[in-house]
């Protein structure tokens, strides 16, 4: 199969391209979002695709979805940062568009296009991508194919919990590794620096137009480049939450390799070396045996685009995903 279409659906974008099967991205557009209103990110979805689809002869489309998918791979059950629930995803893109259609979940789609051609291009059997962004994403991909389990919803790592009545989650629980360890979460920790030591934020501050609720994730990854004790603080208190849950990754599923994505982890080595260093201490004597290198994602912003693509040319060739 030659030319398919990719679309990663988050909670405030969605993003689309025209792949090959090198995994080349020819075209990409991207186009804003609400997470609350779903109609319409179901209109920008199918616009995307049809926009792709006059310019380039795809065959199949795939869409990663920032949700909980059915076995079946055809529902959103349940979304916990976009308003969908019980979504027929796949039936209503396919009355939209004249093209064969592929749903999954976004973090499978960005693993895959990572395992295929990304940081774990190299790697025979095992890998675990973690997307660190406004929440956690993640896919576990064993035996060279995604882990999906028995209803579809597997490798959720960011809804395993790491705070017993911890902050209450988006997904109906409490103390997730999302509320500790995700772009949100970083964006808590620097705020909340700003609020009781503003001398050591005063970088961030300054960055945030004098005012506290003005601090993005951007901007903390900006004032931490720049020394700011505050900023640089936040990143570490992201690592020490993410380390010891990529250490228990390791002791249930031993990959051979454990990959970063995400927003958070284009903050490159701010983000790594916490995250390795609390990682290591994390794994005790299971450190003394061979263990999973943490990388940085390679695939940067079009994983799931690619991913999503690539699934859907397998899913509708002779190949399964």
């Amino acid at each position: 199969m030659g030319l398919t279409i990719g679309v990663d659906v988050g909670g405030t974008k969605v993003a689309g391209g025209v792949v090959d099967a090198s995994g080349t991205v020819l075209e990409q557009i991207r186009r804003p979002t609400s997470a609350r209103d779903t109609a319409a990110t179901l209109e920008t979805v199918v616009d995307v695709i049809r926009e792709l689809s006059k310019a380039h002869p795809a065959q199949a489309a795939g869409v990663g979805a920032a949700g909980w998918i059915d076995a079946g791979r055809s529902t959103v059950r349940f979304a916990p940062n976009v308003a969908w629930r019980e979504e027929p995803l796949l039936a209503r893109i396919a009355e939209a568009v004249d093209l064969p259609i592929v749903i999954d979940n976004d973090g499978n789609a960005a693993a895959w296009a990572e395992f295929r051609y990304g940081a774990g291009r190299d790697v025979t059997d095992s890998m675990v991508l973690v997307t660190v962004g406004t929440g956690i994403g993640s896919g576990i991909i064993v035996g060279g194919q995604l882990l999906r389990g028995a209803h579809g919803v597997a490798g959720e790592i960011g809804h395993t919990r790491s705070v017993p009545d911890g902050h209450p989650c988006g997904c109906g629980r409490a103390g997730c590794l999302e509320q500790y360890a995700s772009g949100t979460a970083l964006v808590r920790f620097a705020r909340r620096a700003a609020t009781a030591e503003p001398a050591s934020a005063r970088l961030l501050i300054e960055l945030a137009g004098g005012s506290q609720a003005g601090i993005t994730g951007p901007l903390v990854t900006r004032a931490a480049r720049r020394g700011d004790p505050a900023s640089l603080r936040a990143f570490e208190q992201v690592g020490r939450w993410l380390g010891p849950a990529l250490a228990d990754v390791v002791q249930a599923f031993d990959p051979q390799r454990l990959v970063l994505g995400g927003g958070v982890a284009e903050a490159a080595d701010l983000l790594l070396e916490p995250v390795r260093s609390a990682y290591r201490q994390a794994l005790g004597h299971r450190g003394r045996l061979p263990v999973a290198e943490v990388r940085l994602a390679a695939m940067g912003n079009t994983a799931g685009v690619v991913g999503a693509a690539d699934l859907a040319r397998l899913r509708r060739g002779t190949a399964t995903g």
